[in-house]
């Protein structure tokens, strides 16, 4: 007459989920600790580019483009977040919280949207970017730039290159092989643009295995309760 009254006793688990639905549940631990890393490796990148020398020499000073920097702290606040939402999902997936679990897939997905817009973004205006950063390099080379000489063998020192356009006293000790400034430049934006998009396509892949994983258990545990 009891059969169908299932009373847990004070050894058993408080787990709502049970066989196929506990691997999903171990799994989305897994998720979300590589998740984690994932965020530790997106700040770790930021905090790099932010302060790799050769960053830092050539787009700071007065009048130096801002542009670049802008990304860089989108990125540090992305993967701040990323590592927030890490431990957010951990707890909900341990809890078997539906709460949690659904406000860690709404995440989830604001995150992916956000990274693909800005991915979208950076590649879009890249041409933007980088003829602001020549541009910077073309006024220091000007002749009626106190400090163009400073900032324009930094320019040749970090990016092993020289413009022979009004700077052809600069370039007497560079070597007779060398590449063009503003080539250079695209290149060392091109470059830095690539590694943040490489990262950002393998988290969004992580980011969409997370959000199947956290959906399925989140509907797994509202059908236990239906159950009961």
């Amino acid at each position: 007459m009891r059969k169908g009254l299932q009373i847990d006793k004070p050894g058993d688990t408080m787990s709502k989920v049970h066989g196929g639905m506990k691997c999903v549940k171990y799994l989305l631990f897994v998720f979300n600790f590589i998740f984690w890393l994932s965020g530790l490796l997106v700040l770790a990148v930021g905090l790099w580019l932010r302060f790799d020398p050769n960053t830092v020499d050539l787009l700071t000073g007065d009048g130096a483009p801002k542009t670049f920097f802008i990304a860089i702290y989108i990125l540090l606040s992305a993967g701040g977040l990323m590592m927030v939402v890490g431990f957010f999902g951990f707890f909900g997936a341990m809890r078997e919280s539906q709460c949690l679990l659904a406000s860690f897939f709404a995440c989830l997905l604001i995150i992916f949207g956000a990274e693909i817009t800005a991915g979208v973004f950076g590649f879009l205006n890249k041409e933007e970017i980088a003829g602001e950063i020549q541009r910077f390099y073309k006024d220091s080379i000007a002749e009626d730039n106190p400090n163009g000489t400073a900032i324009a063998v930094l320019y040749h020192r970090h990016l092993n290159c020289c413009s022979l356009e009004n700077s052809q006293a600069l370039c007497e000790d560079s070597p007779e092989e060398r590449m063009d400034c503003l080539t250079a430049i695209a290149n060392f934006v091109d470059e830095k643009l690539y590694i943040v998009g490489y990262i950002g396509i393998g988290i969004a892949g992580v980011m969409i295995i997370g959000m199947v994983f956290s959906m399925v258990l989140c509907c797994a545990i509202r059908n236990s309760r239906e159950v009961i």
